[in-house]
């Protein structure tokens, strides 16, 4: 889809810190992060939701975010990682992963905070990266 930002990053047309990618789906820091370590995966062909994605793809895609979701608590040495599905700021599925995020996110926080760059995001990329 020409206009999806999502799209766009999956063909590498919009950079980004990529944590984990296959053939069929990309994960990668939030530009926005909402805590550190705030990732996204996407499937890499255009869904709208993740509920019009195919039940063989379904499952697939949980078993990916499963396995991040593992390695982080594994590398950042924490026992929690939530889950969100929302899908309404970007109109292509994806599942956010919060690492660590236990008491530290209200439903929608009002001040994000900014995307770690430069060697500060190399850091972080390196710890956290399944690639």
């Amino acid at each position: 889809m020409v206009n999806c930002i999502f799209c766009q990053i999956a063909v590498g047309k919009i950079p980004c810190f990529k944590i984990y990618e296959d053939e069929i789906f990309l994960a990668f820091l939030d530009i926005n992060p909402w805590v550190l370590g705030h990732t996204l995966i996407i499937p890499k062909k255009h869904y709208r939701w993740v509920w019009d994605m195919p039940d063989d793809l379904v499952g697939q895609y949980f078993a990916v975010v499963n396995k991040i979701a593992n390695h982080y608590r594994k590398v950042l040495k924490i026992e929690f990682v939530m889950g969100w599905i929302y899908g309404l700021e970007v109109p292509h599925a994806h599942i956010h992963l919060f690492p660590d995020s236990r008491g530290k996110i209200a439903f929608y926080p009002k001040e994000k905070l900014p995307q770690p760059s430069g060697e500060e995001g190399e850091k972080l990329v390196a710890k956290l990266r399944m690639i």
